[in-house]
């Protein structure tokens, strides 16, 4: 039978350390200014500079390794205040690095403008870049001593688009993934509802031929003892049959036999007292509509014994249909009981009908497949 536990996403495990070491190659371009810093390291602004390179790069690590984790957790983008705190450090690191290293830490925008990508839906992030790449060309041509800045806007672009590109598929992996587990939710519901229906119609059947036959019993204790024993070993035998069905349930077999499901009806009409008119032969049925028929004989049948107080009841079969038919008040409350919804969605399996009618007297139940 299949499982019914929760399932559990693949993409849910730890990451790993392969990329923290893809994002860690990348710093290779702040060696620049880490050299530059280095060089000037008996000044301020150098021994200042070096610090918020090394501070930068800490942080950039920290970032890709939290939206890693985000990632396994399937999460898109975290949210805006926490958004809005990795870049505003960034961008102050960054400030930094330009005011006291001068050109070298324009090598910082590359990274703000990754950052911004991963943490920012795309209309947004791509005007943070479109910012971030504008202030680097507007630094580039009012300096001058130092070089255009269309090198570095253009790494800016060139880095932000690669970056989309991955997270774009990584996206699409967390959309999969989520449908995945949603397929996967699907199917253990519609195994509970399979579960839940046949143990209804299971259950249902045999325990009110067993309510039935204990109140026959009863009554023939002091009238007929011998039949009430004979009545008594019924019930043993039918509660041991159901315990076997219920097993068969749980273990997932949902075959029915229709020529057991008649003689059981039989048995069960017989001891409410029912005059029962059933075919003795399956023969005309096709093989492949015998378990829904059985169902049907089942559900009828039970629905007669616990709601018509009819006294007499007809099973009619033929090649395309199964009719359960009896004389008594109706059966308005099998109608909307969830035997009737068990039965339409097995019947609608094989492009069959439910057709259930009030008759003068009585009640019909059919079930018709083409």
């Amino acid at each position: 039978m299949t499982s019914m536990s929760q399932p559990t996403s693949t993409l849910q495990r730890p990451p790993g350390r392969w990329g923290v070491l893809f994002a860690a190659i990348w710093l290779v371009f702040l060696l620049d200014p880490a050299r530059v810093a280095w060089e000037h390291r008996d000044t301020a602004k150098g021994d200042l500079g070096l610090i918020a390179t090394l501070v930068f790069a800490g942080v950039y690590l920290l970032l890709w390794v939290r939206l890693r984790a985000d990632r396994a957790r399937l999460v898109v983008h975290p949210a805006w205040g926490e958004a809005a705190g990795w870049l505003v450090a960034m961008a102050g690191l960054a400030v930094t690095m330009v005011w006291s290293l001068g050109e070298a830490g324009t090598a910082s925008a590359v990274y703000c403008a990754v950052a911004a990508v991963m943490l920012l839906p795309f209309v947004y992030a791509a005007v943070l870049v479109l910012g971030i790449a504008g202030l680097v060309i507007v630094l580039g041509e009012t300096r001058p001593t130092w070089d255009s800045g269309f090198g570095t806007a253009f790494g800016v672009f060139a880095a932000a688009l690669a970056v989309f590109g991955i997270q774009q598929m990584l996206l699409r992996n967390i959309e999969l993934v989520k449908a995945h587990d949603e397929n996967a939710e699907l199917a253990v519901e519609n195994e509970r509802t399979r579960f839940a229906r046949d143990l209804h119609d299971i259950l249902g059947h045999s325990l009110t031929v067993i309510t039935v036959k204990a109140e026959l019993a009863q009554r023939l204790l002091d009238v007929d003892p011998s039949r009430a024993r004979t009545e008594l070993a019924d019930l043993e035998r039918l509660s041991r049959d159901a315990l076997a069905d219920v097993r068969r349930a749980v273990e997932g077999y949902r075959d029915v036999s229709l020529p057991a499901e008649l003689a059981r009806a039989r048995a069960a009409l017989a001891a409410a007292e029912i005059r029962a008119d059933l075919p003795n032969s399956t023969d005309d049925v096709p093989s492949e509509k015998r378990e829904l028929f059985a169902w049907v004989v089942r559900e009828g049948v039970t629905n007669v014994l616990r709601h018509s107080g009819a006294r007499r009841c007809s099973v009619v079969l033929t090649p395309t249909s199964v009719e359960v038919r009896d004389d008594g008040r109706g059966s308005a409350e099998a109608s909307r009981g969830s035997g009737l919804t068990g039965l339409q969605e097995r019947a609608s399996l094989v492009g069959g009908t439910v057709v259930t009618r009030t008759l003068s007297p009585g009640y019909s139940l059919q079930v018709v497949v083409p």
